[in-house]
């Protein structure tokens, strides 16, 4: 079974591909991960994009993603979170998938307020040492600003940042907005509002996924 969950920064779209990865024992694919690991160490290309919260040109995403595809991990499915982000990365996603004789099954769309997500993402924080993660609303350090495991001083990404996340969501609706018709006309997305709790929010997304995924590609 092979899953895209789409949406904004901000929206849960990494909550929910945990989520379903515990339930459905496939693996979760998250662009942003990736992509931090690639900044941390010392990638310039891909820096200058994300601090300034613009996208990553395509021919530097679509290389990570396909390279992370042909990963003997994700040989029985994968929840891809954060990609693709236009209609070409799309096109491309779709020519990689089917190389490996597999198919998009669904696209999980998550949508919720810009105030929603502005109050989020601004609340998040991570340990610069150990690389803990930390949100001032649902998960919050037991002291404040130190980091339960290591002590060290919390801090705020630059793409966290207010100014920052309300360019990274005009980018989004701007360039990646799109998307949603490509996939609709495919028959292939699912809306679910992402402002609502985790567990309701993954409630949803199962229920589409046991409505529209037959048993049979649900192992594919």
């Amino acid at each position: 079974m092979q899953l895209v969950i789409f949406g904004p920064p901000g929206v849960g779209k990494g909550t929910l591909s945990d989520m379903l990865s515990a339930k459905y024992k496939i693996p979760h694919i998250s662009t942003g991960d990736i992509f931090r690991s690639e900044i941390k160490s010392g990638n310039s290309e891909l820096i200058q994009y994300v601090e300034k919260g613009l996208l990553v040109p395509d021919s530097v995403v679509n290389k990570v993603i396909e390279k992370a595809l042909k990963q003997e991990s994700f040989k029985n499915g994968f929840i891809l979170d954060g990609y693709p982000r236009t209609t070409d990365q799309a096109e491309f996603l779709e020519n990689a998938v089917w190389k490996l004789k597999k198919k998009i099954n669904l696209v999980l769309n998550l949508a919720a307020p810009e105030d929603e997500i502005v109050k989020r993402l601004t609340a998040r924080r991570h340990c610069p040492k150990c690389g803990a993660l930390y949100n001032l609303i649902t998960v919050k350090p037991k002291k404040k600003d130190i980091c339960d495991k290591c002590g060290s001083q919390l801090a705020i990404r630059k793409d966290d940042e207010p100014e920052t996340v309300r360019k990274r969501i005009q980018v989004y609706n701007s360039e990646t907005a799109p998307l949603i018709e490509h996939y609709r006309k495919k028959k292939l997305l699912a809306d679910i509002d992402g402002s609502k709790r985790p567990r309701t929010v993954f409630g949803e997304g199962v229920a589409f996924i046991e409505k529209h995924i037959p048993k049979q590609q649900k192992m594919d």
